[in-house]
């Protein structure tokens, strides 16, 4: 290239000739005539965009003061939760003693030496797959925490078959629903699927630390006093109702009871701040804005990152507010049409499920194996998969543990069934799209344009049952 000169100005680039087979050009090249013509162009393309089902099929709720308030009737059959353990890096496993309360007997309970000393009680046994842990009708000498493994629940049947009724994996709890009763029995018997460990407290010990520790004491009959109060089979406070009667009997009384701490969900945010110097906004606007572009793709990040939010996060995202009553594994490991039946099963009107695609494609195998053909659904025009009639959408925001598991969720939504609804505001300052603004920063000494995006949501499930999980979802192939 020649350079220029200034006297008479910068010299033309010379063409360049094009290779043809050693034969000199008889016409203008094409690498010398693109110098002249203009190009046809995209607007700028980003690969992680995704379909982000989620947010499209959730009902957003305008919530105008910034704060939602889920009022319910008040619950006395206190949830179940999940431990968690720490590992010491070696052989050694211990419960994390703040997590105790996540067991309905100790809800509630704030006795932090307490907790560390029943947490410390607590010994590692490990398990064979195959063997049975308890039978059922044997006294409940001891309360279990799973650290590890997959144990199944079964039960003779009414013609002495083998009746499986449930499965518990990591976390789970086996013997504190004893807690408080006089000689409680194995109500299912208990059998180790794989090979795991377990934490052991046996009720002796329990029985001493209770008898020394007066608030532990208090806690556990006010635990048990509750437990004898009539609830429904949600276990919320029962109202007394008749029905079928003849003559004039008197007829019960009594009133629905809310609760007195109902949960509210603050908006959660997602902020960026957006760069553009004045000189590429300023000149190099045609034939697309360089600042609208900048803006477009900067919320399509923001909005990836909401629909994550309500996956993962830890207040109000679905994988960690989902009740663990609402919470059912995987059978075998791969989820198969019965483990998806299970998940349907536990609610009323499910809406849709949400699978990562991997989760998708294994659950696809095992109906293979079966010779089943999921139906579809046509949802804004598009076909999707479908299982008894509910549509499956993807959603890439269902993470892939590094054990090659994943998670499948149900969901029934809006205001009017009791289930999940997105919450935003809208009408707020420099609003760009609904619940999303974007406001000027100003203008720095480095001629540097600031535009601060934040987008405003969070997510509530206005009662247990409209969101349901199964989890422990293996999405690796397995031999044929």
């Amino acid at each position: 290239m020649s350079t220029p000169d200034s006297a008479s100005g910068p010299v033309l680039d010379e063409p360049v000739p094009e290779p043809s087979a050693g034969r000199p050009l008889t016409s203008l090249g094409t690498r010398a005539a693109r110098r002249l013509a203009t190009t046809t162009k995209t607007e700028p393309q980003m690969q992680a965009v995704s379909s982000r089902w989620l947010l499209r099929m959730l009902p957003w709720v305008d919530v105008r003061g910034g704060t939602y308030r889920v009022n319910r009737r008040l619950q006395l059959r206190a949830g179940r939760g999940r431990v968690r353990f720490d590992h010491d890096g070696g052989d050694g496993v211990r419960v994390v003693p703040e997590t105790l309360t996540e067991l309905p007997a100790l809800r509630g309970y704030s006795d932090d030496g307490t907790l560390r000393e029943l947490s410390s009680r607590f010994r590692p046994r490990e398990v064979r797959p195959g063997q049975v842990v308890f039978e059922a009708g044997q006294p409940v000498t001891e309360a279990c925490l799973v650290v590890h493994g997959r144990f199944t629940r079964y039960t003779a049947g009414r013609y002495g078959e083998e009746e499986i009724v449930g499965v518990v994996c990591d976390g789970d709890q086996l013997g504190d629903e004893a807690v408080g009763q006089d000689d409680p029995l194995w109500l299912t018997s208990v059998r180790a699927e794989t090979s795991g460990v377990l934490l052991v407290l046996p009720r002796d010990e329990l029985r001493e630390l209770v008898a020394r520790v007066p608030s532990l004491a208090a806690h556990l009959a006010a635990f048990a006093e509750r437990q004898r109060r009539p609830v429904n089979r949600k276990g919320e406070a029962a109202l007394p109702v008749q029905a079928g009667h003849a003559g004039e009997p008197t007829i019960g009384a009594g009133f629905v009871d809310y609760e007195l701490s109902p949960r509210e969900y603050e908006l959660s945010l997602t902020q960026t701040v957006l760069k553009v110097h004045t000189r590429v906004a300023d000149l190099y606007n045609h034939p697309m804005d360089q600042t609208r572009q900048q803006l477009r793709l900067t919320v399509e990040e923001i909005r990836e990152r909401q629909e994550w939010e309500l996956v993962n996060n830890r207040e109000f995202g679905l994988l960690h507010t989902i009740d663990h009553g609402q919470r059912v594994s995987t059978f075998t490991g791969p989820p198969t049409p019965d483990d998806m039946d299970e998940l349907l099963s536990m609610r009323r009107g499910t809406k849709l499920f949400l699978a990562h695609p991997k989760a998708i494609a294994a659950f696809f195998r095992q109906c293979n194996r079966r010779g089943l053909v999921p139906g579809t659904a046509t949802v804004e025009g598009h076909g999707i998969p479908a299982w008894r009639g509910v549509p499956i959408f993807p959603c890439n925001k269902i993470p892939v543990t590094g054990q090659h598991t994943s998670s499948i969720i149900a969901l029934r939504t809006g205001e009017a069934d009791q289930g999940a609804v997105g919450l935003y505001q809208t009408g707020i300052p420099d609003e760009f799209q609904p619940g999303l603004n974007v406001r000027f920063m100003g203008i720095d000494a480095n001629s540097i344009v600031r535009y601060l995006v934040t987008a405003y949501y969070s997510m509530a499930l206005l009662v247990p049952d409209a969101a349901g999980v199964l989890e422990n979802v293996q999405i690796g192939r397995t031999a044929e």
